[in-house]
């Protein structure tokens, strides 16, 4: 299956040198990956990476760009998001991945790995990778809290329900 924002960079193209790429999401890649992140709509995705030759793989680095609307986890609405970061991954072949090397791990100065087969790495699926990592996971509006308070959903440590009174029949 083709990821919603394919950029396959061929292997013949990157070399020892820097190759530098610009991609950009059109409105239809932005509509798949939105829903494919449960988003409401991205409105900008574009990187500039710079791809690498090195041994045992590629090592991709840029900047990646975009602006994009999540649902609040509380109350369903709008909640504006934009990213504007810098990112490092690596590109190994799994011809060259060990088969006992099922679970690796890295350390803080690590990059993120990507496998790859065949003759071309896909920059667009490592930057929509990045893009839902670099967003927050449980995005909330500003009133989310005072919103459900008024809706009658409890907070944290606060008591109620059928059962909060059997708290006080616990001994210590």
């Amino acid at each position: 299956m083709t990821p919603e924002f394919s950029r396959e960079i061929t292997l013949d193209t990157i070399g020892t040198t820097a190759r530098a790429v610009h991609i950009e999401a059109d409105v239809e890649e932005r509509r798949k990956l939105s829903a494919r992140f449960g988003w409401i709509a991205i409105e900008r995705l574009d990187a500039d990476v710079r791809l690498v030759t090195r041994a045992g793989g590629i090592d991709a680095s840029g900047r990646l760009r975009a602006s994009l609307d999540q649902k609040c986890v509380a109350t369903g609405d709008p909640v504006p998001a934009a990213v504007d970061t810098d990112f490092a991954v690596r590109f190994v072949d799994l011809a060259h991945v060990s088969a006992g090397d099922d679970e690796v791990e890295l350390a803080d100065g690590d990059l993120d790995v990507i496998e790859f087969s065949g003759g071309a790495v896909d920059i667009g699926e490592a930057v929509a990778q990045t893009l839902a990592l670099s967003v927050n996971p449980f995005p909330r509006v500003a009133d989310a809290d005072a919103r459900l308070r008024a809706a009658g959903v409890l907070g944290e440590g606060e008591s109620g329900g059928a059962f909060a009174g059997l708290k006080s029949l616990l001994k210590p």
